[in-house]
């Protein structure tokens, strides 16, 4: 063992020095291609709906709603000096930029005109005061802009891109003597997806048609000339968010270009090293968040890869990829133990993300999801000719999970602990059964058996609602998939989503990573998978 254990490590190495050699060369092609790849992005024109007001209601989404209050006529035909404020209703989500005119009704401007727009994805964004800042990420995320008008009579474009349906109009200042009036109102939205080429059964219920229709805006509004994992906070491609991006467009807008560019992109963006950034920008020039390393993610880039394979048949994509591929799997056995298990401290701490679920030991979930990842590297190598290079994975791949049964499963109560602690949790289940550890029958107990526990660390975001659902599939527990799509996805629904969230749990709607819930993201794209699921597995889903 102490043989292979150094053969490994000096092979790591070799591998570390011709990567550096091998993305220096590649870069500059990498960037090419993807921008080659760059989508077409779609405009649509969209006028307000109505005018609403906000109603406290402690049965809504985060204690508000909106209600009809009026038509549109009702702020153009009159002073908005008379006006003050009021909120606009466009009736569906969109992502772009937002136009309107102020017109003269009495004499002429002397002075300028302050305005304040604020933009909100849900109606609790309207009525929560942002100040003083309580959250962890930065106050400027947040979609309200002060607007100083010298000269009127024209359309005035916000310049930001702005993402959401409603919309608060407040006046602050105007000359004393001087009248004007709002009119004219529009949204400019934009988006890469074009039309959906996937159909559903004529007797699919109501409930899975309408998380279906949620599933399909979340995806459009998220692809952008990336996959974006929110438009609008962050604005940037994350390796997890593209791999449930990827699989969800398989299935609805086939946009198979935008995969490739954001593939290309990930790679021409390495570190020397050749390991993948978590992130990256595209403006001014592309560039990765520096220090943004997460393993758990750059193993899904294998799996992506894969996957767009499958569904493109771009074998020149893939095999000019491959040494990608390589790399972040012989980085992540640089990880393992003498006892073949992920050690997240071995080479100082490694950061690894599975859910935004405070508490949540992630060493079991990673043994998982690397077996997994080492699978599907494998299965590519296969299909590109490229297994004599990498030979020793499947057995990497069984030594593994020989280990996860031997040192993290208890055997009489059927499940897996993780970490120090013990931690039960049901990611810990849901990645050892999607990594096939477990048997069928093995897997469904220890699902039902961590599902049933009060003490159980739970799933806390659709991210991780989505490998609960997988696991689900893949174990047989078709029922209980289909029943737990509808009351996670669906209770979304129900609350008025018209695009599903970033952070959802049911027993705390306020719940945010960021420490103040108006910075969520609630068009987020690893919300998006109902759409892959409900179309990749028909006679679960559609029935």
């Amino acid at each position: 063992m102490r043989k292979l254990i150094v053969s490994m490590a000096l092979l790591c190495l070799a591998c570390v020095i011709n990567a550096q050699d091998y993305y220096k060369t590649h870069r500059e092609s990498w960037l090419k291609k993807a921008e080659e790849a760059k989508p077409e992005l779609f405009q649509t024109t969209y006028s307000p709906q109505y005018l609403v007001k906000s109603v406290a209601d402690p049965i809504a989404f985060q204690g508000w709603k909106m209600e009809r209050f009026d038509d549109m006529s009702y702020l153009y035909d009159q002073s908005f000096k008379k006006v003050k404020e009021v909120i606009v209703d466009f009736g569906k989500h969109m992502t772009g930029f937002y136009t309107f005119h102020l017109k003269t009704t009495d004499k002429a401007q002397d002075a300028p005109i302050r305005i304040k727009f604020t933009f909100a994805e849900v109606p609790a964004e309207l009525n929560t005061s942002l100040d003083p800042w309580k959250g962890t990420l930065s106050r400027a995320w947040m979609q309200d802009e002060i607007i100083t008008v010298s000269q009127i009579d024209q359309d005035i474009t916000i310049p930001r891109r702005i993402s959401g349906r409603y919309m608060k109009i407040e006046l602050l200042a105007a000359p004393p003597d001087f009248d004007f009036a709002l009119t004219n109102m529009y949204f400019t939205a934009y988006s890469s997806a074009k039309e959906v080429k996937t159909t559903l059964q004529d007797n699919v219920p109501q409930d899975i048609r309408e998380i279906n229709d949620v599933a399909i805006e979340t995806l459009r509004e998220c692809m952008q000339t990336v996959y974006e994992d929110g438009p609008k906070r962050d604005m940037r491609l994350w390796i997890g968010d593209l791999y449930l991006e990827s699989l969800a467009n398989m299935y609805s807008f086939q946009n198979h270009e935008l995969t490739k560019r954001c593939l290309y992109l990930l790679a021409g963006l390495a570190a020397e090293d050749g390991n993948l950034h978590a992130n990256i920008f595209e403006k001014p020039e592309p560039h990765p968040q520096y220090s943004s390393y997460c393993l758990s993610y750059n193993l899904l880039y294998n799996v992506t890869l894969l996957e767009y394979l499958k569904a493109s048949g771009d074998m020149e994509t893939a095999k000019d990829l491959w040494p990608v591929v390589k790399r972040q799997v012989e980085d992540a056995m640089s990880y393992l133990d003498e006892n073949n298990i992920f050690n997240q401290n071995k080479k100082g701490y490694v950061w690894l993300f599975f859910d935004w679920r405070d508490g949540l030991d992630v060493s079991t979930p990673m043994q998982g999801l690397m077996i997994f990842a080492l699978d599907k590297s494998y299965e590519l190598a296969k299909i590109l000719n490229k297994e004599d290079e990498v030979r020793d994975w499947p057995l990497v791949s069984k030594n593994m999970a020989k280990a996860a049964r031997k040192e993290l499963y208890d055997k009489n109560r059927g499940i897996f602990l993780s970490g120090s602690n013990n931690q039960i949790s049901s990611m810990s289940q849901i990645w050892m059964i999607i990594s096939g550890v477990l048997n069928q029958k093995e897997s469904q107990k220890a699902l039902k058996t961590t599902l049933s526990m009060d003490d159980a660390v739970y799933p806390g975001t659709p991210y991780a609602y989505h490998y609960l659902i997988e696991a689900m599939v893949a174990c047989g527990m078709n029922e209980e998939a289909k029943e737990y799509m509808r009351s996670y996805w669906g209770a979304m629904v129900k609350k008025g989503a018209d695009t599903f969230w970033e952070q959802w749990d049911p027993e705390n709607e306020f719940l945010s990573p960021y420490n103040f819930f108006p910075v969520n993201s609630y068009c987020h794209a690893w919300s998006c998978t109902p759409v892959y699921f409900i179309h990749k597995y028909p006679e679960v889903f559609q029935k």
